[in-house]
């Protein structure tokens, strides 16, 4: 295989980016009279449901930052990202400091979670605003937000935990989400705590979740590291892994391309391609069982839209780390794959369920977990590692 055309995918993804995907949520997804976004949508863009998910609120706010704070400097772009930061900060905490997962149109609470992904989302969101606006009092929220979470993951019974004492359990989404969330926070504002959390993280994800004796990543394992035997335990999410995966190799560049670091995201990605990629229809499949068991969930040889978002950044980002041809070969066929069949030539952006074959199961654009954020960043961060790399290359 010819070496792949760096400046054909910096060129689409720049394109599809700023002609398809930001033009289908803005500015109609503004909520200029409650604040915040109106984000679920069907598949022509008109509206299904005027609640909002806090967390989606959240990446909103985020992505409207970043694109102001990288891109290009549009007001309007950051008039959006303040009316996602002020409905955050006026409507979505509760009295103890915890953040709502599903709010009204007008930000009255319906539901409040267990895990803290919302204030996850939040953090990175007030980080890029504070970059974007200068807003000191953002940035002093951002890292009060980031130490509550810290909390979370740290004190015992702060939050109430998923398991009992019968069979526990801990989950690799906690240090996962934790590693970029310090990203975020570390690259727009800055934090001095990030870097020693970030490598905690890490060290937790590759001694408690990677087992390279079965070339796997789990999802959940005991306390101890030990494969929990049972139908929950034995669930493999590849996406997600493969997520986890371009954290550490995003953190691998930052600390001067760590060989060891590169070698552990390479091989979460190679773990999770062998056993997430379908051989027969293509593209990254939602759910499998270590053993090879049957799994429980009844979607889970579908195609979601954010797993083969994952997949197309880890897959570039190792060719772009390693130089190593097979990863330019992943890219393409999950790149290929993705864009012919998730993508809605008519409206833009893209469906987000497919079944395993490649056929719609249903077109809603944006619900109360698919919202402008997986497809967005995908392009946004391929275009920036891109523009990076290409003008690397040029100063040689």
């Amino acid at each position: 295989m010819s070496k792949p055309d760096l400046n054909y995918y910096f060129n689409f993804y720049t394109d599809q980016l700023l002609t398809d995907t930001i033009p289908f949520w803005f500015p109609r997804s503004y909520d200029k009279e409650n604040g915040g976004f109106l984000l679920m949508r069907d598949a022509d863009g008109s509206l299904l449901d005027d609640d909002k998910a806090v967390w989606i609120q959240g990446r909103a706010t985020w992505l409207l930052a970043t694109l102001y704070n990288t891109v290009e400097a549009k007001t309007e772009w950051l008039e959006g990202a303040k009316l996602g930061y002020d409905f955050l900060v006026n409507h979505c905490f509760d009295t103890d400091d915890r953040m709502f997962f599903h709010v009204t149109r007008e930000g009255k609470p319906i539901r409040k979670r267990r895990y803290f992904f919302s204030e996850t989302f939040a953090v990175i969101a007030m980080a890029a605003y504070a970059k974007a606006s200068g807003d000191q009092e953002a940035a002093d929220r951002a890292r009060w937000l980031f130490g509550k979470c810290i909390e979370y993951t740290t004190v015992p019974g702060l939050l109430e935990p998923k398991y009992t004492a019968t069979r526990p359990a801990i989950g690799i989404g906690v240090p996962m989400i934790m590693i970029n969330t310090a990203q975020q926070l570390r690259e727009n504002i800055g934090d001095d705590r990030c870097d020693a959390w970030i490598s905690t993280w890490i060290g937790q994800i590759a001694k408690n979740f990677v087992k390279h004796d079965i070339r796997c990543v789990m999802e959940q394992v005991a306390p101890d590291g030990s494969i929990i035997n049972h139908l929950d335990g034995r669930t493999l999410n590849p996406g997600h892994a493969i997520e986890g995966a371009w954290f550490i190799l995003h953190e691998a560049i930052y600390r001067n391309h760590d060989p060891v670091l590169i070698e552990l995201g390479c091989q979460m990605l190679d773990y999770m391609w062998e056993r997430g990629w379908d051989q027969e229809y293509g593209g990254i499949l939602y759910f499998l069982d270590v053993y090879n068991k049957p799994v429980q969930e009844y979607w889970q040889d579908m195609k979601f839209w954010w797993p083969q978002n994952e997949t197309i950044i880890a897959t570039l980002l190792a060719y772009l780390v390693t130089g190593k041809e097979k990863y330019a070969q992943w890219h393409e066929l999950i790149h290929d794959y993705a864009y012919s069949h998730f993508h809605d030539k008519v409206n833009g952006e893209w469906f987000g369920y497919l079944h395993r074959d490649g056929i719609v199961a249903q077109p809603a654009k944006g619900n109360l977990f698919k919202g402008p954020f997986h497809l967005p960043r995908q392009e946004w961060y391929c275009r920036e590692i891109l523009k990076s790399y290409l003008a690397s290359k040029s100063d040689e």
